[in-house]
């Protein structure tokens, strides 16, 4: 009989799976070109504890009564969550995103459509130029993935500080330290948080902060390091539009306790955010940009974005394809294109529409 870890790895090696859910007795479930769908195989409460010991086993992390869930980065990149009883009522849960090693580049995201060429040349422009940049989303939208293939264009001799609660990003970069936070003990002592870590980066001499996740209070401390000249900032926050998550750093940073008046927040905002990417992942499956949103400023009080690029979608054919254009949709040129231009990082033709047809 094989082992619970054997029956994974099976589905593990499996190219066409994006996504493992093993929801105790009620079943599992995999994804395929983002479409779920049941699985014959099943397995018993000793095969789950079996892939459980495998997972965590020289990470350094467990789960236990005391801490009945966790996140993990596998040593090939995926990422797995675990969850187990009494939490998870049907039996421990197990969720595996798998991570694509075929992706190495800006130009794969374009062949697969997530994006258009002159979207990648102005986002790598953006890098090179140390423009702080949110990259928002849904859970499985991409962002993760858009952001770590536009990190390859960091100048490297560049410092680098990754900060995550787990270790996902896969940079590779000379100059690289990456710090994760770390969970209470079982007497409650040594939790380390995403706000201590940005904190003690700020000491590192960084030319480059990355957030891996922005979900709390640490929105203020990821604003204020923008401000004090930590330029080309980037993070990652989860929204479903770039006005969704403006409203969402707003609210984080309230909850920080900090004693501002919210006009003063979104001062704080609007000089330090630069660019707002969208990403969505559509009914066929294909992740795309659908915004790239400039924070242009205050008017009325309201943060005004402006939107550079969008995704329009045209329809849907009869297999289920989703059909549309990339297109720049600017109305004025955005606040830096002036000096991009003069500095090489852009030329004349950036916003120029005519992009790729998705067929």
């Amino acid at each position: 009989m094989k082992s619970g870890r054997e029956k994974l790895k099976k589905l593990m090696d499996d190219p066409k799976i994006t996504e493992i859910m093993i929801n105790g007795s009620n079943g599992s479930f995999i994804e395929k070109a983002g479409k779920k769908s049941s699985l014959d195989i099943q397995f018993s409460n000793d095969e789950t504890e079996d892939i459980i010991d495998w997972i965590f086993r020289e990470s350094g992390k467990n789960v236990s009564p005391i801490t009945p869930y966790a996140d993990i980065c596998m040593e090939d990149g995926s990422r797995a969550n675990v969850i187990i009883a009494p939490l998870a009522r049907k039996g421990t849960s197990i969720t595996i995103r798998k991570f694509f090693s075929e992706l190495d580049d800006l130009d794969d995201l374009i062949e697969q459509g997530t994006m258009s060429r002159k979207m990648a040349d102005f986002l790598i422009a953006c890098v090179k130029g140390k423009l702080n940049i949110i990259f928002s989303g849904g859970t499985g939208a991409g962002k993760t993935t858009t952001m770590e293939m536009l990190s390859k264009h960091i100048p490297e001799q560049e410092r680098v500080i990754t900060i995550e609660d787990t270790a996902e990003l896969k940079l590779h970069h000379h100059n690289l330290v990456a710090l994760e936070t770390r969970v209470p003990d079982e007497s409650g002592k040594g939790e380390v948080t995403l706000r201590d870590l940005i904190k003690n980066s700020l000491r590192m001499r960084p030319d480059r902060i990355i957030i891996g996740e922005v979900r709390g209070s640490e929105a203020l401390d990821m604003i204020q390091a923008m401000t004090t000249g930590h330029k080309g900032t980037m993070g990652v926050v989860h929204g479903s539009s770039p006005r969704e998550v403006v409203g969402r750093m707003e609210t984080m940073i309230l909850s920080s306790g900090i004693k501002l008046p919210l006009d003063d927040i979104r001062k704080m905002m609007v000089n330090s955010l630069d660019l707002i990417v969208q990403q969505e992942r559509f009914s066929d499956g294909i992740r795309r940009i659908t915004h790239i949103t400039e924070l242009r400023g205050l008017h009325e009080r309201d943060i005004e974005l402006h939107n550079l690029f969008a995704y329009i979608k045209l329809g849907t054919t009869p297999d289920g394809e989703v059909r549309g254009d990339f297109k720049s949709v600017i109305k004025t040129y955005p606040a830096f294109y002036s000096d991009f231009v003069k500095s090489g990082l852009l030329n004349e033709n950036a916003f120029k529409d005519g992009d790729i047809l998705v067929s």
